[in-house]
C-alpha cells in the first residue's frame, strides 16, 4: 500500500510541474496536469492534498470546475485552442494514413463539443 501512496505522489508531482508549465507557456494546457495532480494528491495524502488545494495555481485554475461551477471562458478557449494546434500537428503528420486523420478529426470535434456545451461557463 506504501508503495502505491509513493507513486501516486510521484505522478501529482509530475503532473503539478507540469501544470505549472502550463500555467505559464500558453501551448502548453495547465488543466489535465493540474486535475492529474489534484487526484494524485488526493489518493496519496490529506496534507499534500489540503497543500495543492490551496495553492494559487489550484484557485486560479481548477478550483471552480471542481466546485461545479464551470470554467472560465478564456480556459476554455486556451485549451481548445491547444489542443486544435496539437491536434493539427498530428493531422499533417499522419498524410498517409487516413483512418488516422479520420480518428484525429473525430475526436477534434467530440473536444470541441464537450468544451462548448459540457462545460459551464463560470464569470
Amino acid at each position: 500500500m506504501k508503495i502505491k501512496k509513493i507513486l501516486y505522489v510521484i505522478v501529482g508531482c509530475i503532473g503539478l510541474g507540469l501544470g505549472a508549465l502550463g500555467a505559464a507557456l500558453p501551448l502548453l494546457p495547465a488543466f489535465p496536469f493540474l486535475m492529474l495532480a489534484a487526484f494524485c494528491f488526493g489518493r496519496s495524502s490529506e496534507k499534500l492534498d489540503n497543500w495543492f488545494r490551496n495553492t494559487k495555481l489550484y484557485k486560479n485554475n481548477l478550483e471552480s470546475f471542481v466546485q461545479g461551477r464551470g470554467m472560465t471562458k478564456k480556459t476554455k478557449i486556451k485549451i481548445m485552442i491547444t489542443v486544435t494546434v496539437l491536434m493539427s500537428v498530428g493531422f499533417a503528420m499522419m498524410g498517409s494514413v487516413p483512418v488516422g486523420r479520420l480518428v484525429l478529426v473525430a475526436v477534434w470535434i467530440f473536444h470541441i463539443i464537450y468544451f462548448e456545451f459540457g462545460v459551464k461557463n463560470c464569470e
